[in-house]
């Protein structure tokens, strides 16, 4: 077994703490572009990130701890293609792009008119439905990697419960909801825009790491068969 292969060392509390830090840096930079602290549907999406992030990472920390060290891996190891390494960069733009369009369009300049408040509300519920999957797709799969790929050293087997009994990606379909349900509360169509490629970029993932794990991991050909749909049940 490589280096590269060997599980990851357990995260200290100092990265931890770092962590938490960081989170808090994506929600302070939107209100910096957006320059009004009093928006009040940015304190909403900031409410909500914050204790979904810290929930999940807390959570790891203390329930998970193999896990969260999965979670830190860098990008291209652990026998991750070069191909989901690029599609793993790709998102992180794509994330970076849609925090920093959403209060230039919906507060600082005004891009798109104010959205009705029931669709505001569509978007806030989504981003509820959302923080449900991602944390119970977390609790759920102990094998919930950022990186593509079958982690032998850690035994890795197919996961068939809980939120894996609904869709095969539910991670993917809380994503989803979160980045088209966030635009939607704050009112930028803009962010919409970008979620929606974001959208595209995470369904051609999921047919691409299927063909990963149908072809690596035992049993995910059966799983495929017992849980049909990829994101969307009864559609895909």
């Amino acid at each position: 077994m490589t280096r590269e292969m060997q599980a990851a060392k357990p995260v200290s509390a100092l990265r931890l703490a770092g962590s938490l830090l960081y989170v808090g840096v994506w929600p302070a930079l939107m209100f910096v572009l957006a320059g009004d602290a009093t928006w009040l549907e940015g304190w909403l999406f900031t409410g909500w990130f914050m204790a979904l992030c810290t929930t999940v990472i807390l959570w790891l920390y203390r329930k998970d701890p193999a896990l969260l060290a999965e979670r830190y891996r860098r990008p291209g190891s652990g026998g991750q293609s070069a191909g989901d390494q690029a599609i793993v960069y790709g998102l992180a733009v794509g994330f970076a792009a849609w925090i920093v369009v959403m209060p230039l369009d919906a507060r600082r300049f005004g891009w798109t008119s104010p959205l009705p408040v029931w669709l505001r509300a569509t978007g806030g519920a989504a981003l509820l439905a959302s923080a449900v999957l991602m944390f119970r797709a977390f609790r759920d799969n102990t094998f919930l990697s950022p990186l593509v790929r079958v982690q032998t050293e850690r035994k890795h087997r197919v996961v068939s419960t809980g939120v894996y009994g609904f869709v095969r990606h539910p991670m993917y379909l809380g994503a989803v909801l979160m980045f088209l349900g966030g635009p939607t509360l704050l009112g930028s169509a803009a962010g919409i825009v970008v979620a929606v490629a974001m959208t595209l970029l995470l369904a051609f993932r999921t047919v691409a790491e299927e063909r990963v794990l149908a072809k690596e991991l035992e049993g995910y050909s059966e799983y495929r068969r017992k849980v049909r749909y990829r994101l969307v049940p009864l559609v895909w």
